[in-house]
């Protein structure tokens, strides 16, 4: 099986440090870490993963999508499957656009974005905010 065929289960077992059959492990075809970033930057629409921090486990939740909602507490986002969310800001929140900080104020409903933060209780907590270049 090349790169190109591996399924994105296998890429996200592995991308976490998991050897996911003895068929990869015997071959040249394990799944590279720019495999890997590749296909999670072109494909990834929203998720989260549970990890062990120094101060206890942490939820860190990831989403892209565009912004239906915005107000002076948080945004939500849609992604392109229907999955909706709620954020609320973080602080510290960091908002960059071309890898420069841009103002808060440049979320506006519509706009395309990837953005990730912490899960806490029934709360979704944006601590980074991607602003998609627009077109």
């Amino acid at each position: 099986m090349s790169e190109k065929e591996i399924d994105p289960e296998t890429v996200a077992l592995q991308a976490v440090g998991f050897v996911t059959d003895e068929e990869t492990t015997a071959t040249t075809d394990r799944v590279r870490p720019k495999v890997v970033r590749q296909l999670l930057r072109h494909n990834a629409l929203h998720g989260e993963v549970t990890v062990q921090a120094k101060d206890g486990e942490k939820t860190v939740v990831v989403q892209r999508g565009k912004i239906t909602a915005v107000t002076d507490k948080g945004l939500t986002v849609e992604s392109t499957d229907g999955f909706t969310l709620t954020w609320t800001y973080g602080d510290p929140l960091r908002v960059v656009q071309q890898r420069k900080k841009v103002e808060r104020d440049t979320l506006k409903t519509g706009t395309e974005i990837g953005v990730g933060g912490v899960e806490s209780g029934s709360a979704t907590t944006a601590r980074l905010i991607v602003v998609k270049k627009p077109k």
